[in-house]
């Protein structure tokens, strides 16, 4: 009886020692899948770039056009804001190209940036402005000597997609990085 004693408390000694390995292991993984939170602070420069092609003569005052983070933002050695992320402006200028050689201008505000895990950052200095062509002396000057000079259009405003630029953080972000 007493080599069986011996026997079942080594197993359910055993048993306990793989049970503090899984706890201890868990407890490991639990800690390096821990959040962190950081603050991201007021003034911090977003890099963005454009997603798609946008032309004055194709939008309208409110409309909404994506952006995405073209590199990621780091505090320390921690990525605060990932690669891609999606940032957003709205169209607060929008006017084609006319007749005597009017220019297209567009203008576009970026305000806010969402990050993956819905926390909305609010940016600011995110004012684009891109100009067309201003043809209008052309358009009068050629008017003197061919009345159909005045069709001439001044040169659309468009932005490509790509077109890179930079916006600050607004506030100071408390951030819960995963």
């Amino acid at each position: 009886m007493p080599a069986s004693g011996n026997l079942q408390c080594l197993i359910s000694c055993q048993y306990n020692e793989k049970k503090l390995l899984m706890l201890f292991m868990s407890m490991c993984c639990a800690f390096t899948y821990a959040q962190q939170e950081v603050t991201l602070k007021a003034g911090t420069l977003i890099p963005l770039r454009a997603q798609n092609t946008v032309a004055a003569a194709n939008v309208k005052i409110g409309d909404k056009i994506p952006f995405s983070v073209s590199r990621d933002v780091r505090v320390g050695n921690i990525t605060a804001i990932p690669y891609g992320t999606l940032a957003s402006g709205i169209v607060t200028e929008a006017k084609k190209s006319k007749w005597w050689g009017t220019k297209g201008r567009l203008g576009i505000m970026i305000n806010e940036l969402v990050m993956p895990n819905g926390t909305v950052i609010p940016l600011d200095n995110g004012n684009l402005h891109v100009y067309g062509q201003n043809r209008t002396p052309l358009s009068v000057i050629l008017f003197v000597f061919v009345w159909p000079a005045c069709f001439i259009c001044g040169s659309k405003a468009e932005m490509q997609a790509g077109y890179e630029l930079q916006t600050n953080v607004a506030a100071n972000t408390k951030l819960r990085i995963e």
